[in-house]
């Protein structure tokens, strides 16, 4: 049986930083520097830069994202935005449980299926983030918080529904801290993810599912990290702030990679 190859798939997550200027000036060096990449790459603004961004990069294969949505197609819901509304701006992608989401904002796992549901009806390309704490971990609770997460995320969707479907694993214990999960930390991970995958779609689907690593990926680490086998990009959150450091990661040179 042949499986899909899986393109790798960097992706950044500019959080609430830069302002217009800013986000202008590293978009058009993102564009411009990933012109040569065989990975594909997106970045993920803020609401207010999201015209702006869509702009500079028409007619670019550098994708566009949000950050986040509300799972209504539209309301009374003062100041959310419609997963509509993210795609006629202009965005092709769509970050959904970002582990600050559900830390900071109490998104639930139910809460986000349904901004998954909302995402795919928009034909939003969705990034659904799991991952454990450091208590967890230190708990020996890393693969219940990985399972639990992902079914309560893909609960009541058909296989062929999450055709485009990008999973992100972020330990939270790495975001933002400078700790890196290690590659074989990583491996592992990805590599139950995509079992948990095969159990509830299928091994055809699990082979296609692209898995990304989001934890303090750097231009230093990237390279180990991609070389594992079932790491088929990266979330990339502070490194994506500055053009050198990310155009590193988007051509990463992993050319052999180990199980």
């Amino acid at each position: 049986m042949s499986f899909p190859t899986r393109r790798p798939l960097i992706a950044g997550n500019w959080k609430m930083h830069l302002n217009l200027a800013q986000s202008m000036d590293l978009a058009k060096a993102v564009r411009d520097g990933a012109k040569n990449a065989t990975a594909e790459v997106a970045i993920c603004v803020p609401f207010t830069a999201i015209s702006v961004v869509a702009d500079i990069l028409k007619s670019s294969p550098v994708k566009l994202g949000a950050q986040d949505l509300y799972w209504e197609s539209q309301g009374a819901y003062t100041g959310e935005i419609s997963a509509a509304q993210l795609a006629d701006a202009g965005c092709a992608m769509v970050i959904i449980g970002h582990s600050e989401r559900r830390r900071l904002f109490n998104d639930t796992d139910e809460a986000i299926n349904k901004k998954l549901k909302a995402a795919l009806a928009a034909k939003l390309i969705p990034i659904v983030c799991v991952g454990e704490t450091l208590e967890e971990r230190q708990s020996d609770q890393t693969f219940r918080v990985l399972e639990t997460q992902l079914s309560g995320a893909l609960k009541g969707f058909a296989p062929s529904d999450l055709a485009p479907l990008v999973v992100a694993y972020e330990p939270v214990w790495a975001i933002g801290t400078g700790v890196t999960a290690t590659p074989a930390q990583a491996q592992e991970a990805h590599a139950f993810l995509r079992q948990q995958a095969a159990k509830l779609y299928g091994n055809g689907f699990a082979a296609g599912l692209r898995i990304l690593y989001g934890g303090s990926v750097t231009a230093e680490n990237v390279d180990a990290l991609m070389a594992q086998t079932d790491l088929d990009g990266a979330l990339v959150g502070g490194a994506s702030l500055k053009a050198p450091a990310f155009l590193r990661i988007v051509l990463f040179q992993a050319s052999t990679r180990v199980s």
